[in-house]
């Protein structure tokens, strides 16, 4: 039986593609990074910031150091924003009914800057925010821990009074999907920007 369904953000209910972003931080005066971002897990003062051991302004003085100039936290947002390609609202409003018989949550490794953004009116045109589709939400940068090491889905499992056999993981990253599966928690993995809907009910209807 599947009591909780924990969906990944980005890749999962929207579409990421790092590309964008990378073109405005090496436009902030970030040499090659590249080398520091990517789709699933970042490096350095990046990681440092998805990872909550350190603040957003206190990400924003290390780009200044970076850039050698000072960046503000409008312009590090902005350039954070280049990840989300789109927001797939048919896949929000298709869990909604779901509600009312599992759980839903998010477990994402993301930063205050998107996530100030998806938790804001601003998240849909329809002017509802993340908070709104979701019983629950585990964000790395207040867990102080990143997928795909366990002890994040460990948090999780612990906050949200989930059992993992009774729990369902979403994700477009294997490693990710890994790390869940070893302790237990059943997995489905997705693609990037996919369509789930019809995967989804058929792990639901076998279980």
């Amino acid at each position: 039986m599947i009591k909780d369904i924990v969906f990944d953000f980005g890749g999962v209910l929207t579409t990421i593609d790092p590309n964008v972003a990378l073109q405005r931080f090496a436009a902030l005066g970030v040499e090659n990074p590249g080398e520091m971002i990517n789709s699933y897990c970042q490096k350095g003062a990046f990681f440092a910031l998805e990872n909550g051991d350190i603040t957003a302004q206190e990400f924003c003085c290390e780009l200044s150091t970076m850039c050698s100039r000072e960046i503000s936290l409008e312009e590090a947002k902005h350039a954070w924003m280049g990840f989300i390609v789109e927001v797939h609202t048919y896949l929000l409003e298709y869990l909604q009914p779901l509600r009312g018989k599992y759980r839903l949550s998010v477990l994402s490794n993301t930063n205050p800057f998107i996530q100030s953004w998806a938790c804001s009116q601003e998240f849909t045109p329809e002017g509802k925010s993340l908070k709104e589709y979701f019983d629950m939400l585990f964000f790395s940068f207040e867990l102080n821990s990143s997928k795909p090491s366990h002890e994040i889905y460990l948090k999780m499992l612990e906050q949200g009074k989930m059992v993992a056999h009774e729990t369902l993981f979403l994700d477009d990253g294997v490693k990710n999907i890994n790390a869940a599966a070893e302790l237990g928690i059943k997995t489905l993995k997705v693609e990037n920007g996919g369509d789930w809907r019809k995967a989804l009910q058929d792990i639901l209807e076998k279980y």
